[in-house]
C-alpha cells in the first residue's frame, strides 16, 4: 500500500494519524531522506501522539533510544550490517513496538522483510516550507 501525504510542521499529526491507522502494533518503520529532511522529527511526533513527554533526539552516538516502553528509535549512519549484527541491534527487533530506523540500507530492509517482520518505510523529502511522506506499508 502506498500513500503520499504533504504536511507542514503543524500538519504533522495527519502523518502520524495515518500511520497509527495503517501499521501494527509491532513494526519496523524505515525512515529515509536527507540529513534535516525531518526523521527525528516524525519520530518526535510519533512519541507525543503516545503522551511520551521526553525530548526526542537522534540516536546518533547510542544508535538506539527507547521512548515509553514501545517506542524505539536507531540511527545507523555510522555503522554497516555487519555491525548492526555482530552489535546484536536486530535483537531489538523482538521487542514489541515500533521501531523506527533511521538510515537503513536497502540489504538491512530487505533480510528483515524476508525474515518475517512487519515493516514500512516513510521517505521524507522538503517541499518548501512542508514535507512530503511517500509512505509504504
Amino acid at each position: 500500500m502506498h500513500k503520499e501525504i504533504t504536511a507542514s510542521l503543524a500538519e504533522l499529526a495527519r502523518v502520524v494519524n495515518y500511520l497509527e491507522e495503517n501499521l501494527p502494533a509491532n513494526v519496523i518503520i524505515f525512515l529515509t531522506g536527507d540529513l534535516a529532511a525531518g526523521k527525528t522529527t516524525l519520530t518526535s511526533a510519533i512519541a507525543q501522539s503516545r503522551g511520551i513527554e521526553s525530548d526526542v533526539t537522534s540516536p546518533t552516538f547510542s544508535l538506539q533510544q527507547c521512548y515509553g516502553g514501545d517506542l524505539f528509535h536507531y540511527d545507523l549512519y555510522r555503522i554497516d550490517n555487519e555491525a548492526f549484527f555482530d552489535l546484536g541491534l536486530h535483537e531489538e527487533f523482538e521487542k514489541p513496538g515500533w521501531h523506527l530506523v533511521e538510515w537503513a540500507d536497502e540489504s538491512l530492509k530487505g533480510f528483515l522483510a524476508n525474515a518475517g517482520y512487519n515493516t514500512a518505510s516513510v521517505l521524507i523529502t522538503p517541499v518548501g516550507e512542508s514535507r512530503n511522506y511517500r509512505i509504504e506499508v
